[in-house]
């Protein structure tokens, strides 16, 4: 098992965004989770991309009207009646024209949203730590023996089968994919960190999940590849799936800047009778009042982020639609093994807290002297062999590391200009040596120890804290389907009821557009439905 990084240093990087341009409407991509693998795009969207929606039963017909047009079918969604084209704009008018098209809608964009109670419910392992936000939402106030009732699908970027701290194929079920591949590898590392917070194995080792005892069934629909996107389409039929391999709870880390009529009809059918599923998705993280979907259909219910003293995160975004918030500001979780980072650093024999940069190569710099290097923002002169202390300010940390790497320096150690730890990344500045961020304080003491004896290391973790309002929706998922567990017989408009009308009120009194209903709490809404007597 590598290295879990401590609770005051995580690590957390921030993803890269982008523009895409879709007929006359400009999508800007909503990164809900912020800590996944910064990656360009293999293959740029399509900007003639479509939805074609047929009137029932007259599919052949509207088909030979696409095939005329030379329209290029890229998937198809029989549950729907609908299909996914390339098409010319121009051609465009003349199938709306077709009697047997209902609509035709643009097939928007969808990405990966990645920025204490008593334990009377849970006890758990030794050896492991156990992230706030379990506490928090009351999840280890509940056992979870009927778990096994239930069944979370994960819409995502896969799940690394094999991890330590994860359930095995035995407890997790899944699918290939022609666009992203099979459902057990985790390029992105998004989604295996939603896993861990669904699910993480009570096991001795790393963290717990809110469902920690293996009961609970997953299973894994991979939308995202190493490039983090998707199209509405594409995101419709992984819902389909999802319920066809029986899942009671959809959580989804995702979303987009527009809406897509199929898509919401989809939720909305999925949502009633006889279907009875509850689809989660995370608000989004532009801190502003937009509305992302899928999380602002009716039909699903939208997550907002808070962090470990239940302060709205100032990344979740507020509207009208937000429901219920959740821990999503530094959630520890399981990464693709290795992926994660940890780091460490000793000054004359004391130990300092750090935070390893993103980007930083792994490697340490044993038993070499500190020498400052000021704001490193030329060569440093006298850094051969030596670990470079350098203050924030002026250039970038990726230059600064450059700086030390140039005079011969062995590792680099980043002391904040404000108050706080340093949580910093090199961006697309490729380095050799490691490098780390610590507190301005932390960066005063080192000041008068220039010269003293210096350790410092990066190394590979399997776990990683991240940030987003992505983080925030698996505990949601995670909680709705355990407390549903216990009372299979609700609705699913019940156990959301539930969930909303038990959940602490933060903010201004009553539902507000930051909190919704407040912070989730599980075994208050696990509580309520016990006593509701038309499905306990």
């Amino acid at each position: 098992m590598n290295a879990i990084p401590p609770r005051n240093t995580p690590n957390r990087p921030t993803h890269l965004s982008g523009i895409r341009t879709l007929a006359a409407n400009v999508a800007v991509p909503l990164l809900f989770g912020l800590g996944t693998a910064a990656t360009a795009l293999a293959a740029p969207p399509s900007a003639d991309r479509y939805i074609i929606k047929f009137q029932p039963g007259l599919a052949a017909q509207a088909r030979a009207a696409v095939a005329a047009a030379r329209g290029n079918v890229v998937l198809e969604m029989p549950d729907h009646d609908a299909v996914a084209v390339e098409l010319p704009a121009a051609a465009l008018a003349g199938i709306e024209r077709n009697p047997n098209v209902e609509y035709i809608e643009p097939d928007v964009l969808r990405f990966p949203m990645a920025l204490a109670s008593p334990s009377t419910g849970t006890p758990y392992a030794l050896g492991q730590l156990v992230p706030f936000g379990i506490p928090m939402i009351q999840a280890d106030q509940l056992a979870a023996a009927d778990a096994g009732s239930r069944k979370v699908c994960i819409i995502d970027s896969g799940y690394d089968l094999g991890h330590p701290d994860l359930a095995s194929s035995l407890d997790v079920t899944g699918e290939f994919d022609s666009g992203t591949g099979w459902w057990y590898t985790d390029e992105n590392h998004h989604g295996t960190h939603v896993a861990g917070t669904i699910s993480a194995i009570n096991n001795g080792l790393g963290v717990v999940g809110v469902v920690s005892n293996q009961k609970l069934k997953l299973h894994i629909v991979k939308v995202f590849d190493a490039a983090g996107w998707a199209y509405s389409s594409t995101l419709t039929n992984a819902v389909t799936k999802c319920v066809n391999a029986g899942a009671n709870v959809i959580s989804m880390s995702l979303g987009g800047s527009f809406s897509s009529r199929t898509e919401k009809s989809a939720f909305d059918k999925y949502y009633a009778a006889p279907y009875q599923v509850l689809s989660i998705a995370a608000a989004g993280n532009g801190g502003n009042n937009r509305v992302s979907y899928p999380a602002g259909y009716g039909s699903v219910v939208s997550v907002a982020a808070v962090d470990e003293n239940r302060a709205w995160a100032t990344f979740s975004q507020y509207n009208k639609d937000v429901e219920i918030a959740a821990p999503g500001v530094g959630v520890l979780s399981t990464v693709p093994r290795g992926a994660g980072r940890d780091s460490s650093l000793s000054v004359g024999g004391t130990a300092y807290a750090s935070s390893p940069m993103d980007g930083s190569p792994v490697g340490s710099a044993n038993s070499a002297a500190l020498v400052d290097c000021g704001l490193g923002t030329a060569t440093c002169a006298g850094a051969n062999g030596k670990v470079c202390l350098i203050q924030r300010g002026t250039n970038t940390f990726g230059e600064k590391v450059l700086a030390c790497q140039n005079g011969g320096g062995v590792g680099a150690v980043i002391y904040n200009n404000t108050a706080g730890m340093l949580f910093g990344t090199l961006g697309t500045t490729v380095t050799a040596i490691p490098s780390v961020g610590t507190s301005d304080t932390d960066g005063a003491a080192l000041k008068l120890m220039i010269g003293a004896v210096t350790d410092l290391a990066v190394v590979a973790s399997d776990h990683a804290y991240f940030d987003g309002t992505s983080m925030a929706t698996p505990h949601v998922s995670a909680a709705a389907a355990l407390v549903w567990s216990k009372n299979t017989a609700c609705t699913a408009a019940q156990v959301r009821a539930a969930l909303t009308g038990t959940a602490l009120d933060l903010g201004t009194a009553g539902r507000d557009n930051k909190f919704g209903f407040g912070l989730l709490q599980a075994k208050n809404a696990y509580d309520a439905l016990k006593t509701t007597a038309t499905c306990n």
